[in-house]
């Protein structure tokens, strides 16, 4: 009498790799494009991928400090986050390294959570860089204004001195802050001229090839625009970091005047490919970053 055959059993599935847990901390971020692109890019390529906001204005218990968020995100097992306005700079002082991006710039907008420690790193410079350089290749660059000298503007600084800009004039209405980031730049930026500029008004009367505005002034929760439609020339180019909405008065003034144009679109796209390698090690597409981006409206 033989045995009888054993029944075959299905195969065990495969082991389900642990999801990455990341996320964005900032104010007033409940329309953020961020989450869905990382999200749509991590699916794309059979990664799980959780992406979270964690606004500060709308923390249940009221807002909380940067350095309660930070701790609360690793005990969660937040693999990194991301970090907006207003807490670019302020996140430095709880960081336990630099990349040496993120120092020349002097602030922070990538987290990476990794055996106890904090890395910074700056994906709006690489990501300002890569725009700049797939829209505006042969923009005049001799003497261009940067409004805004936080912590966008310091990565938008560098990236412009870096793309060849002869002379960057920086304004900030605290013009403190412009003429510290302008010593920065000629500082660490062999070659460089930057300056604090003192009016807008004045910076247009010197005759500029282009003008960045990297504050919030045209986000759709503080409208308006930081450079006065009466000083656009058909001859500038003009570039806004804002994204929400995606044509802001400046944008929309600039393109009635004649001049050429670039959206933060690109920005904010070519940050979340460099954000999401440093967060998984995985290289996201940006063409696939972008449709997700456009898919979601204007």
């Amino acid at each position: 009498m033989t045995d009888p055959e054993p029944t075959p059993r299905a195969p065990l599935p495969a082991p389900r790799r642990p999801a990455v847990l990341v996320g964005l901390i900032g104010a007033g971020i409940g329309a953020s494009r961020t989450p869905a692109m990382h999200e749509a890019e991590a699916a794309r390529l059979g990664l799980p991928l959780s992406y979270r906001l964690i606004d500060s204005d709308a923390l249940p218990r009221g807002p909380a400090d940067l350095a309660t968020i930070l701790r609360a995100a690793e005990l969660c097992g937040f693999a990194g986050l991301n970090v907006t306005y207003p807490f670019k700079v302020e996140v430095l002082a709880h960081l336990d390294s630099l990349s040496e991006g993120a120092r020349r710039v002097g602030a922070v907008n990538t987290v990476v959570l990794k055996a106890g420690r904090r890395e910074g790193h700056n994906t709006d410079h690489s990501g300002f860089a890569a725009a700049f350089a797939a829209e505006m290749p042969d923009a005049p660059r001799d003497r261009v204004l940067l409004i805004g000298a936080g912590g966008a503007g310091g990565a938008v600084a560098q990236a412009l001195v870096e793309a060849g800009v002869r002379e960057l004039l920086i304004f900030d209405t605290a013009p403190g802050r412009a003429a510290a980031l302008a010593d920065r730049i000629v500082a660490q930026t062999p070659g460089a001229r930057a300056a604090a500029a003192a009016s807008v008004e004045g910076a247009a009367a010197r005759g500029l090839d282009g003008v960045v505005n990297a504050t919030p002034v045209g986000m759709a929760g503080l409208p308006g625009t930081p450079f006065p439609a009466r000083l656009l020339d058909p001859r500038l180019w003009v570039a806004d970091i804002v994204y929400l909405p995606l044509e802001t008065r400046l944008l929309a003034e600039a393109r009635a005047a004649g001049c050429r144009t670039m959206s933060g679109a690109g920005m904010a796209v070519f940050q979340a490919v460099d954000a999401f390698r440093l967060f998984t090690g995985a290289c996201a597409s940006p063409a696939q970053m972008r449709a997700t981006f456009d898919a979601m409206g204007p």
